[in-house]
C-alpha cells in the first residue's frame, strides 16, 4: 500500500513538473473553451454563448444570450437604424448554427440577431422599424442587462420596451442547466443519467439564510438530522445520515457549520456517489462550489441584521491583479453574531475569511490558490427532552445547560488547482487540498427519568484534533470511434486523515439534577483541570487510494451511455485507552446509466450505482472487522426542460438498500456480525427555474420509504424507520421582482417548507411531529444596490428540526424572526 501510494504521488509531481518545465509542448492553437469540473473550475479567458432565447413581454420582448460564464458591459454604437454591441472574448456555440436572428419580434424592432466576428467576438444587433433605438446597460444578478428603448416617434417616450439579458454561470438567477457533481465534468443535467438538484447562490441570497443545512431544505430527499447540539451540519439524504460533505470536489470529513460566504452553488448528488469520490453514505453527496476570481473588478458589500440580535457583515472584493489578467484574485470576508432565541444564550460569533489568486500561466495553463479560515464559537444547546412517546410540553426556549457550556472550532484548509489543456480535446488536471481543524467543548451530557420530569446532567468536556490531506490527478478527453463520441474520464486520488480527541469527567461522574418541568437549576461549572478521569482518548488514521475510469458515449443525437467504476483500498488504524486495532478494505464500485431523449426537451434516464464505506462499528467475535458496507439503487427518472429552457424539472423513483449494516451477534452478543440491511424506497420531484421574465421558483416533493429489514439488534428493530427519516417533505420558494414602470426593481418573496412525522430514534420511542413553516421577503434592486426585509417562521408555529436520535437532545426551530439586509456593488 505505501509503495503504490508512492508511486501514485510520483506520477502527480512528475505530471505537473511537465507542464511547468516545457513551455514548447504547449500546441500553438487557439484557446477552446474549457470544460471545467467541479475541483478545478476555472473563469474562462473565452466565454461560450450556448443559446439565444426571444420572448414577447408586455413591454416589448426580452433577449437573452445563455452563457457559460458572466460577461461584462460592453458599450452600444449606432449605425443606421441599428443598435449595436460587440462582445470581446466570446464565441457562439449555438445548437443550430453559428448565427441567430429573428426579425419583426415587435412593431417597433424590425430584427434582432447575434453573430460571430473574427477574434472571438459576438455582435448583437438590435433594428428599429423606424429609427435607431437606445440602449442603457446595468449589470443586476441576473447577468447583464441592456434596456432598449425603441426608437419611433409613436413610442419613444415608453421606458425599457426591450431588455436583452446576458446570463452566465455565476449570474444566472435560479436557471442552472449544468453540474459537475455528476460525473466530475462539466455536463448538462439533462445528459446526466441519476439525480443532480442544485442550489444558486441566488436563493439563498433571496431567502437570507446562511447555513448550508438551511439551503438544502429547497431539495427533495434531503431532511434535518443530528447537529450535536447545533455545532456541525450534517443532514440525511434519501434516509442516510451524512456529515461528510464535498468541497470543489475533495472530502471535507471535519464536525464544523460550514461557511456560505464564498460558495457559487450547492451540487446535491442523489445515491452512491462511491464510483466518483471514494467511501461515502448512499445516500448522496453533497459538493460546495466555491467563487473564482473575477477578471474585470467588483466589490460587493452587505450588512445584515435582525431578530435576536444577529448582525452579519460581509465583503466580496475581486478583480485583477496585473493589466493583462494573468493573475487575478478574490477575498471573501464575513462576521456573525447573534444570540439566539433560547433561554441563558451566549452570543454565537463567527469569523471567515478566505482568499483566492489564480494564475493564468500561458493561454492552456493555470492555477489556483485558495485558502480559508474559520473560527466559530457557539453555546452547546441540546435542545428539549421527550416524555412518554412525545416531546415534552415545556416551553421551547427552555434550556437544560449552564450558560457557560459551549462548543468552539477552529479551522483552516488550503489548496491548489492546476490545469493543463494539451489540445482541444484532452486536459490533464492535478489539485490538492489540505484541511485543519481543532474543536473543544465543556457542557452536561443529560439523561431523562421519566417518572419525575428529573434530568440528570453530568459534566463532560472533549478535545479534538482533525487533519486531512488529499491529492487528486486526472485526465479528460474527448475522441470518436466512427460515429460514436466519448468523453473519457481517469484519475488517480490520495487521501490521509487523522483525528484524535479525549473527554474528560469528574472523579466519580457526580450527577447535577433539574426538573423539566421548571425553572433550569444552573449546574456550578467545575474548572478543567479538575475534570481528571480520562473516559475517552482515541485516535484514527485513514489512508486511501481510489482509481477510477468513466467513460460518458454518445451513441446517438439522443442516446448516451455513461459507464464508470472504482478500485478503493482504505487502511485504517485506530486506538483508544491503550488499545489499538487495523483494518485493510477494498472495494469496487460501479455505476452505469442511460440517457434517451425523445424530444429535445425531455430526457428519460436509468441507471444503477454502488457505494461502499468502512464499518466502522462492531468488532467480529473472532476479532475481526466487520465487511464494508455496500449500498446498491436502482433509479429511473425523467427530466424536463420547459418554455425554452426557462423551467427545468426533474422526477425520479428510486430503489436503495444499505447492507454489511453492524447488528449485533445472536451467538455472541458481546460482538457484531455484518448482517444488517437497511432499505430506502421514494419518488421525488425537483422544479427549478424562471418562469416569466421576473417570476424565480425552487420547489420539491419528496416521499420516502425507509425499512430496517434485517437486524438482531433491539436498538435497529426489524420493520421500524430511521430516526428523522420524514415519509413526506415539501418545499416552495418564489419570488417576483416588477421588470418595468414606477415600481422596477420592486420584489416579493414566499416560501412554504414542509417537513412530516418522524421517528426520534430507530427504536421508536418517541415521535417527532411534522409541521408547515412559511417565510416571506420583501426587496427592492436598484441598479448596483439591493435591500431586502425577510420575515422566517411568520406565523411563529412551533415546530422540531431534528432529534440526535436519543431523547434527551431535540432540536426546536427558531420562533418568527425578521432579517434585514442592505448591499451594494461597485
Amino acid at each position: 500500500m505505501k509503495q503504490l501510494i508512492f508511486f501514485t504521488g510520483l506520477f502527480s509531481l512528475l505530471a505537473t513538473s511537465t507542464v511547468w518545465a516545457d513551455p514548447a509542448a504547449e500546441p500553438s492553437h487557439p484557446q477552446v473553451p474549457s470544460i471545467p469540473m467541479a475541483q478545478a473550475a476555472e473563469q474562462p479567458a473565452i466565454v461560450e454563448i450556448t443559446g439565444v432565447e426571444v420572448t414577447p413581454t408586455d413591454t416589448g420582448l426580452a433577449v437573452i444570450l445563455q452563457t457559460t460564464q458572466p460577461l461584462q458591459p460592453v458599450p452600444f454604437s449606432t449605425v443606421g437604424n441599428a443598435l449595436i454591441a460587440d462582445i470581446p472574448n466570446a464565441v457562439l456555440s449555438l445548437p443550430a448554427g453559428d448565427a441567430f436572428q429573428t426579425a419583426n419580434p415587435t412593431e417597433q424592432i424590425a430584427l434582432v440577431s447575434v453573430t460571430s466576428l473574427p477574434g472571438n467576438r459576438v455582435r448583437v444587433a438590435i433594428t428599429g422599424a423606424d429609427a435607431p433605438p437606445t440602449g442603457e446597460i446595468t449589470v443586476d444578478p441576473s447577468g447583464l442587462r441592456v434596456s432598449v428603448t425603441p426608437g419611433a416617434p409613436d413610442t419613444a417616450s415608453d421606458a425599457e420596451s426591450l431588455q436583452v439579458v446576458v446570463t452566465g454561470e455565476q449570474e444566472a438567477g435560479y436557471r442552472v442547466n449544468n453540474a459537475t457533481t455528476g460525473t466530475r465534468t462539466d455536463t448538462p443535467l439533462r445528459d446526466t443519467p441519476q439525480s443532480v438538484q442544485v442550489v444558486p447562490q441566488q436563493v439563498w441570497q433571496d431567502q437570507q439564510i446562511e447555513q448550508i443545512t438551511d439551503v438544502l431544505q429547497n431539495v427533495s430527499g434531503v431532511a434535518a438530522d443530528d447537529s450535536f447540539a447545533g455545532s456541525i451540519d450534517r443532514v440525511n439524504i434519501r434516509g442516510f445520515s451524512t456529515d461528510v460533505f464535498l468541497r470543489n470536489g475533495f472530502r471535507e470529513d471535519q464536525f464544523a457549520v460550514r461557511e456560505t460566504a464564498n460558495l457559487e452553488r450547492i451540487e446535491v448528488l442523489k445515491g452512491p456517489a462511491s464510483v466518483l469520490y471514494g467511501f461515502l453514505e448512499p445516500g448522496g453527496a453533497v459538493n460546495l462550489v466555491t467563487e473564482r476570481p473575477l477578471e474585470s473588478s467588483a466589490y460587493t458589500a452587505e450588512l445584515s441584521a435582525g431578530s435576536f440580535r444577529f448582525i452579519r457583515p460581509t465583503l466580496d472584493l475581486s478583480g485583477p491583479l496585473t493589466s493583462d489578467d494573468s493573475l487575478l484574485y478574490r477575498l471573501n470576508v464575513a462576521y456573525e453574531g447573534y444570540d439566539g432565541f433560547r433561554d441563558y444564550q451566549q452570543n454565537v460569533e463567527r469569523f471567515f475569511v478566505a482568499p483566492v489568486l489564480q494564475w493564468n500561466i500561458g493561454e492552456n495553463t493555470s492555477i489556483l490558490f485558495e485558502a480559508e479560515y474559520l473560527s466559530d464559537a457557539r453555546p452547546y444547546d441540546d435542545g428539549l427532552v421527550a416524555i412518554g412517546d412525545e416531546v415534552a410540553d415545556i416551553p421551547r426556549d427552555r434550556r437544560f445547560q449552564n450558560d457557560t457550556a459551549l462548543v468552539r472550532t477552529e479551522s483552516v484548509r488550503a489548496g491548489y488547482q492546476l490545469e493543463h489543456r494539451f489540445n482541444e480535446n484532452w486536459r490533464l488536471r492535478n489539485g490538492f487540498s489540505y484541511i485543519a481543524a481543532d474543536s473543544f467543548d465543556f457542557r452536561l451530557t443529560n439523561w431523562i427519568i421519566e417518572d419525575s420530569g428529573q434530568l440528570d446532567r453530568r459534566w463532560r468536556s472533549n478535545d479534538d484534533f482533525f487533519e486531512s490531506y488529499e491529492l487528486q490527478t486526472n485526465i479528460e478527453g474527448n475522441f470518436s470511434t466512427g460515429p460514436i463520441e466519448h468523453q473519457v474520464f481517469f484519475g488517480v486520488d490520495l487521501g490521509s486523515i487523522w483525528s484524535a480527541g479525549s473527554q474528560r469527567r469528574l472523579p466519580g461522574d457526580p450527577s447535577f439534577f433539574t426538573n423539566i418541568f421548571e425553572s433550569t437549576i444552573e449546574a456550578a461549572q467545575p474548572d478543567l483541570d479538575d475534570m481528571t478521569l480520562l473516559a475517552r482518548d482515541d485516535y484514527r488514521l485513514t489512508r486511501s487510494l481510489g482509481i477510477y475510469l468513466q467513460d460518458q458515449i454518445r451513441l446517438l443525437d439522443n442516446l448516451i451511455l455513461v459507464a464508470g467504476g472504482r478500485f478503493d483500498v482504505v487502511d485504517q488504524t485506530s486506538g483508544n485507552l491503550g488499545s489499538s486495532s487495523e483494518q485493510n478494505d477494498t472495494a469496487f464500485s460501479p455505476r452505469v446509466g442511460i440517457v434517451y431523449q425523445p424530444i429535445e426537451p425531455l430526457s428519460l434516464y436509468a441507471s444503477y450505482s454502488r457505494s461502499f464505506a468502512p464499518n466502522l462499528f462492531g468488532i467480529a467475535a473472532d476479532g475481526s472487522f466487520l465487511e464494508p458496507e455496500r449500498g446498491t439503487q436502482y433509479e429511473v427518472g425523467l427530466r424536463g426542460e420547459f418554455l425554452d429552457g426557462r423551467l427545468t424539472t426533474n422526477l425520479a423513483a428510486y430503489h436503495l438498500t444499505k447492507t454489511n449494516v453492524a447488528t449485533v451477534d445472536p451467538a455472541n452478543p458481546d460482538f457484531s456480525i455484518a448482517a444488517g440491511e437497511v432499505r430506502s424506497q421514494g419518488i421525488e420531484l425537483d422544479i427549478l427555474g424562471e418562469p416569466l421574465p421576473g417570476w424565480n421558483i425552487i420547489a420539491s416533493v419528496g416521499l420516502n420509504d425507509t425499512e430496517i429489514t434485517e437486524s438482531s439488534d433491539e436498538f435497529l428493530p426489524v420493520g421500524n424507520r430511521l430516526a428523522n427519516v420524514p415519509y413526506t417533505t415539501a418545499s416552495l420558494w418564489t419570488t417576483y421582482e416588477i421588470q418595468s414602470g414606477d415600481y422596477q426593481g420592486l420584489g416579493f418573496g414566499l416560501g412554504l417548507f414542509h417537513v412530516g412525522e418522524r421517528q426520534g430514534d430507530t427504536a421508536d420511542t418517541f415521535r417527532l411531529p411534522g409541521y408547515l413553516r412559511t417565510d416571506a421577503a420583501l426587496f427592492y434592486r436598484r441598479d448596483n444596490w439591493r435591500v431586502s426585509l425577510n420575515v422566517q417562521n411568520l406565523l411563529d408555529i412551533d415546530y422540531i428540526e431534528a432529534a440526535a436520535g436519543f431523547r434527551e437532545a431535540i432540536y426546536p426551530g427558531a420562533p418568527l424572526s425578521i432579517v434585514g439586509s442592505v448591499s451594494v456593488t461597485f
